[in-house]
């Protein structure tokens, strides 16, 4: 096995120091390797060293709370971010993923579905990881295996699970993908009651799709889904 097929640990940034340690006992078995620190500032210096695939992230933390924190971090680096956040607190939750939190989960929660979660995200990673693709659909040009997106030549800084999406709507080129399948897609998970996750997904990625091509690209179909609408120009694959 080479270095690059040897998968890089997890950071967990969390001030409780008694779950950090359940969750990496549990990972553990998983296989995954887990390193924890309980500060902002310490996550954020961890987060951004190039030596972690995910970042588990809590909201409430000392000297940096965790949305700063992913501010900080989404200006530096597109690292994959699991958000942990009080029950029931959706100002938190949303305003994590307009930030560019890639899915949340809300405390407390079952092990279980924390590593379905991170499973999910490195999945995506995984899959693009191989082979040599390029899509394009007008403006838009995709390079699959290495991760990277431009819309009008300038190049898109995008979370793992928007770049999932821009895939999704550029290989359905006119077609409308229900909230139901690009959650599945994107986020590796069924669309829950109030679930409002893959929306606010949807929207960060037409703002940043929207103000460097100057189109609006992401169409919404209410009561149906999304659809990226087919380039005059036609599209390759």
């Amino acid at each position: 096995m080479t270095d690059q097929q040897i998968p890089k640990p997890l950071l967990i940034v969390d001030d409780d120091k008694e779950l950090c340690a359940l969750l990496a006992e549990r990972l553990a078995e998983d296989g995954f390797i887990v390193h924890a620190v309980h500060d902002g500032r310490e996550g954020l210096e961890r987060a951004t060293s190039g030596a972690y695939s995910l970042v588990i992230l809590d909201v409430m933390l000392p000297h940096k709370g965790g949305i700063q924190v992913l501010r900080e971090l989404r200006a530096l680096s597109s690292i994959p971010v699991l958000m942990l956040t009080a029950r029931g607190d959706d100002v938190d939750r949303i305003l994590g993923l307009e930030i560019g939190a890639d899915d949340y989960l809300p405390k407390p929660f079952n092990p279980r579905e924390l590593v379905a979660r991170i499973r999910a995200i490195l999945r995506r990673l995984d899959d693009r990881s191989a082979g040599s693709e390029l899509l394009t659909n007008g403006d838009i040009a995709i390079d699959v295996p290495r991760r990277e997106a431009m819309v009008d030549g300038e190049p898109l800084s995008l979370t793992t699970v928007e770049f999932a999406l821009l895939e999704t709507l550029v290989r359905n080129i006119g077609r409308i993908l229900t909230r139901e399948y690009l959650t599945d897609i994107a986020l590796g998970r069924k669309l829950g009651s109030f679930d409002r996750t893959i929306d606010v997904h949807i929207s960060n990625l037409r703002k940043k799709l929207d103000d460097r091509g100057g189109n609006q690209h992401i169409k919404t179909i209410r009561g149906s889904g999304y659809l990226l609408a087919p380039s005059r120009k036609g599209t390759e694959q």
